[in-house]
């Protein structure tokens, strides 16, 4: 039994250092190419499509609801607790624009466009067409990968942008309908406490969670095994490992920024 678990511990750490050193090797040839090759345009707009516009709906409903149960929430806490509803904007704005603004956004564009963009590059490569790429003296990486990427970056802090406004505009809703709140009293204490800085706490996140999101899933499109049921898993691994690392870095990203001084 020690064996076999010491056995299992030891093929799993090698499976992951295996792992990090092909995604290492990945985006240093995307950093390379993304620097001496002309940039697909019409291909970057073609995933900008996919994972912006595709997605706009999906992520703006979900900030609206979530701002509409934040300040529902926050509005009836505060009223057990000093007999009426308090700062609420405050703690909506404070909430959608620093943490769930961009870790909701980034988990539904993993979960929507992540799987996808695996699948399709993971399709590819079990049908050998990223081989054929290599025969006709077209190098994958600056045809599949830096378009993705690119767009990754450009659409999710956008997204997140609209994501933000949408959701405080859904606690605004809560608050003048269920709550009572004045709108003047809910738009003051947004513009009251908010600053730039809480506002970039938020935004840099994006980046960081758009790039990991990007390397995961092209990695495990690259790596997936043969057959319907390789893409399959490596789909399902790519959302699942993107959703928890996107958890993860949220943590460490929000403890490095306000070590900075952007709180």
């Amino acid at each position: 039994m020690k064996h076999y678990i010491s056995e299992k511990i030891g093929k799993d750490v090698m499976a992951l250092a295996g792992a990090l050193g092909g995604t290492a090797i990945m985006i240093k040839s995307v950093v390379f190419w993304l620097f001496r090759s002309k940039p697909e345009f019409k291909e970057i707009i073609k995933q900008s499509t996919k994972i912006g516009v595709d997605s706009i709906l999906v992520v703006l409903l979900t900030s609206f609801f979530t701002g509409m149960v934040l300040a529902l929430q926050m509005g009836y806490t505060s009223k057990n607790l000093f007999n009426e509803p308090l700062y609420i904007g405050t703690m909506v704005a404070f909430s959608l624009i620093k943490e769930l603004g961009p870790v909701l956004t980034s988990i539904v564009v993993a979960g929507r466009v992540g799987a996808a963009v695996t699948a399709e590059i993971g399709t590819m490569r079990v049908t050998e067409q990223i081989d054929a790429l290599y025969t006709l003296g077209t190098n994958p990486t600056r045809y599949l990968l830096i378009p993705r990427y690119i767009a990754f970056m450009l659409t999710i802090p956008l997204l997140t942008v609209f994501a933000d406004f949408v959701g405080v505009l859904g606690g605004f809703l809560v608050s003048i309908t269920k709550l009572h709140v004045p709108s003047s009293v809910y738009w003051d204490d947004i513009f009251t406490f908010m600053d730039v800085n809480n506002f970039m706490h938020g935004f840099l996140k994006t980046f960081v969670f758009a790039f990991m999101i990007a390397t995961v899933s092209c990695y495990k499109g690259l790596t997936c095994e043969e057959g319907a049921e390789g893409v399959g898993k490596a789909t399902t691994q790519a959302v699942v490992i993107s959703m928890v690392l996107v958890m993860v870095l949220d943590y460490f990203i929000s403890a490095a920024l306000v070590a900075v001084g952007i709180i």
